[in-house]
């Protein structure tokens, strides 16, 4: 099968490339169109994922097509902006119908939970990887960055974290769990929500935010350096979920949280006025909203104890997959 046979069968067809709010001209021409409200400025992001390096090379590939998107439209989120659409280059080393079929079934199936469509993309041969190209749009002024904090505001994150990396050894095999521990962790992992109505609900509120992908502590550290700020973590504020605890401990689980990445939560700063606004938003895409901390004058990022003492680990991110010679 050729590549415009390829793109026309399994992705030109498939109901997510059908077009939408915002969408002109979906595939089909050389370049889609894309429609912005008067006073609305785009917010653009690009995702690569490369087999053996950010998922296994054998994988579901509707689980792989699902979080292809989810990782690529979490930057939308974190900017606080509405998601319109994405394009996807593939890169294949064959063309198999049952994998393709399978990759865009879960391909649109993030779509439709994100309201995104497919608007173009490219396909060649080589190893697998896959690229995403997202497009949102926000308010003009109103855009959430990471340069905003300032001290007295409360540091918070938009849900439990650490799942997705207690779910590692799950997903390349190395351990077993229950279903009842496994199922939930690995729904963070290969489905993880983006949280685009937090990050809408957070424009004029927040005053920094970005979305958690390599872990707690290094992401919290990029706010901490764009602000010219200190910002000061309480381990016991860390929110881990039950399924996480109840397969690592609580020590382990809390680790993982503050390290271990993948979690695609956003982490915000916020003026603690603005706290209780928030608690009348039912609808976060994913948890809710836990005070994990403060903004302080200073820089740099400190991880506090139960009594208060200074327990900031020298390793404060993870990379998944990464390979060794």
């Amino acid at each position: 099968m050729g590549e415009f046979e390829l793109i026309n069968h399994y992705f030109a067809a498939a109901p997510c490339a059908q077009g939408g709010e915002g969408v002109a001209l979906g595939i089909g021409d050389d370049c889609a169109l894309l429609e912005l409200p008067a006073g609305e400025q785009l917010a653009v992001s690009t995702d690569t994922l490369v087999a053996g390096v950010h998922f296994p090379r054998i994988c579901d590939p509707s689980l792989l097509g699902q979080r292809a998107l989810a990782v690529a439209a979490s930057d939308l989120a974190a900017m606080g902006a509405t998601a319109i659409g994405f394009t996807l280059a593939l890169t294949l080393p064959d063309v198999g119908a049952q994998w393709l079929g399978e990759f865009a079934q879960g391909l649109c199936r993030m779509a439709h939970r994100c309201r995104m469509s497919l608007i173009g993309g490219d396909t060649t041969r080589g190893p697998l990887s896959i690229t995403v190209t997202v497009f949102g749009r926000v308010p003009v002024g109103r855009a959430l960055r990471r340069s905003g904090a300032r001290p007295g505001d409360l540091l918070c994150v938009g849900g439990a974290l650490g799942d997705a990396a207690g779910a590692l050894p799950l997903v390349l095999g190395e351990r077993d769990a229950p279903a009842e521990l496994a199922e939930p962790l690995l729904a963070r992992y290969w489905a993880p929500m983006p949280q685009l109505t937090l990050g809408q609900v957070l424009r004029g509120k927040a005053t920094a935010a970005l979305d958690i992908s390599d872990g707690l502590l290094a992401d919290c550290g990029h706010i901490a350096k764009a602000s010219a700020v200190a910002l000061e973590v309480n381990l016991a504020q860390v929110p881990v979920s039950p399924a996480l605890q109840a397969l690592l401990g609580e020590d382990a689980a809390r680790q993982l949280a503050l390290s271990g990445g993948d979690d695609y939560v956003l982490a915000f700063t916020l003026p603690p006025a603005e706290l209780a606004s928030l608690a009348r938003v039912a609808d976060f895409g994913f948890g809710k909203v836990h005070v994990i901390g403060q903004v302080l004058e200073g820089h740099g990022v400190t991880l506090r104890g139960p009594q208060g003492q200074d327990i900031t680990p020298a390793t404060r991110g993870y990379q998944h997959f990464r390979e060794t010679p």
